[in-house]
């Protein structure tokens, strides 16, 4: 694979010790033909390159997930 990553932002998982989200952008993650893709990930010691949990999303699903998660953020309270 030609994967390469670009990191955009990591700040502090609220409610852990040492927990880190981060997010960057892959490049051709899953191959030549690949389009590159936003990564999420949560490490839950602070090792962000070991994450626990981490989610690829395609550029085209961005903004719906966005409008998601502010929907989430209000339903909250």
């Amino acid at each position: 694979m030609s994967e390469k990553s670009r990191e955009i932002d990591e700040m502090r998982l609220s409610g852990t010790k040492n927990g880190k989200i981060s997010v960057a952008v892959i490049d051709k993650p899953y191959g030549e033909n690949s389009d590159s893709v936003v990564s999420i990930a949560i490490a839950l010691q602070g090792n962000t390159d070991e994450p626990d949990w981490k989610v690829h999303l395609p550029k085209e699903n961005i903004d719906s997930i966005i409008s998601a998660l502010a929907k989430a953020k209000e339903s909250l309270g």
